[in-house]
């Protein structure tokens, strides 16, 4: 069995890449239970999740079985954690033989997860972003940041990105990293007059309330929400929901774990069938995206296991050769 460390991941994978492998996958399909969530309380009141997420399936690639994969990530999420300096999520990806159950590589989770989310991000706005798009607007600048600019970036002509975070030094310190990349990165203090200015927004917070406004946003903007995972995490305003037209990564996990989802749809401010496609139907052609230069569109990503299990995948085959 392989153990491939967070390193390793970022040498197996890149941006481009992984954002194809994701189509087949979603493409072809896998069998992925929605994910279990458990709360872990502790003696001093505060408390943990924490995530178990299998898929499996009958394909291959190239050096692997032909009996396809199985896979499960173990995350924890402890909010907390920051004040301890240490990562808010921690996770491992176990991936088995599909035949034999084999164990074939341990990965590092926390790294599987970053590449995987930004990389689905980026294959929602093949679809749903302006092909012109060329204004990036990060709101949020943990870990996910500079995996959303570089993968976003991997599929729409990104010339400027700024970011937005409650603690500006913080913001700073991912711009100044950003740059060092290469990018035309900058930070932001007024979130308002930047949601006006962005062609893409990207927002990865845990945040319960609203930070994007929809009445700052303009014509033709792309709305990516990635950051919240349960019913009372909200990312975006209800008029941002009213302007769009909205999809979703899943539409089972969407509709039970995304605030930005379950919120309005239990108001009445989102219909059921104003949620238009998920990621399956959007790369099997079953669906269309983007329909107008002037539309604004909204992407809630909760996160799959399929998603895991195709980088999983990428990084054991790439790991062996």
């Amino acid at each position: 069995m392989l153990m491939i460390s967070a390193d390793g991941v970022d040498r197996a994978l890149s941006f481009a890449g992984l954002v194809e492998a994701l189509r087949v996958m979603f493409r072809e399909g896998a069998i992925q239970p929605v994910r279990h969530h458990h709360t872990i309380e502790r003696p001093d009141g505060a408390a943990s999740t924490l995530l178990l997420m299998p898929a499996w399936g009958d394909f291959g690639a190239a050096g692997t079985s032909a009996g396809g994969h199985v896979g499960v990530k173990i995350v924890t999420v402890s909010p907390d954690n920051n004040t301890v300096g240490k990562s808010a999520v921690m996770g491992v990806y176990l991936l088995l033989d599909g035949k034999t159950g084999e164990p074939q590589a341990l990965i590092d989770g926390q790294r599987l997860t970053l590449w995987r989310t930004a990389c689905a991000s980026a294959l929602a706005a093949t679809y749903l972003a302006r092909e012109d798009a060329s204004r990036l607007l990060v709101v949020g600048a943990g870990a996910l940041c500079p995996f959303l600019v570089k993968a976003h970036s991997s599929v729409r002509p990104i010339k400027q990105i700024r970011i937005w975070n409650r603690t500006p030094a913080n913001g700073e310190k991912a711009a100044e990293a950003l740059r060092r990349d290469g990018f035309e990165a900058s930070t932001v203090t007024d979130l308002d007059d930047a949601l006006g200015w962005a062609d893409i927004v990207s927002c990865a917070t845990i945040s319960s309330e609203p930070l994007v406004k929809g009445a700052r946003l303009k014509a033709g903007t792309h709305v990516d929400l990635v950051g919240g995972f349960t019913p009372q995490m909200r990312e975006a305003d209800d008029e941002a929901i009213r302007r769009a037209r909205v999809f979703v990564d899943t539409r089972a996990g969407a509709g039970k774990e995304a605030g930005d989802i379950v919120q309005p749809l239990a108001s009445g401010v989102l219909a059921a069938d104003r949620v238009l496609a998920d990621l399956f139907e959007l790369t099997r052609g079953d669906k269309t995206g983007r329909a107008s230069a002037e539309e604004i569109t909204l992407f809630k990503s909760v996160g799959a296991a399929l998603e895991d299990l195709a980088a999983g995948i990428a990084v054991y085959t790439a790991s062996r050769t």
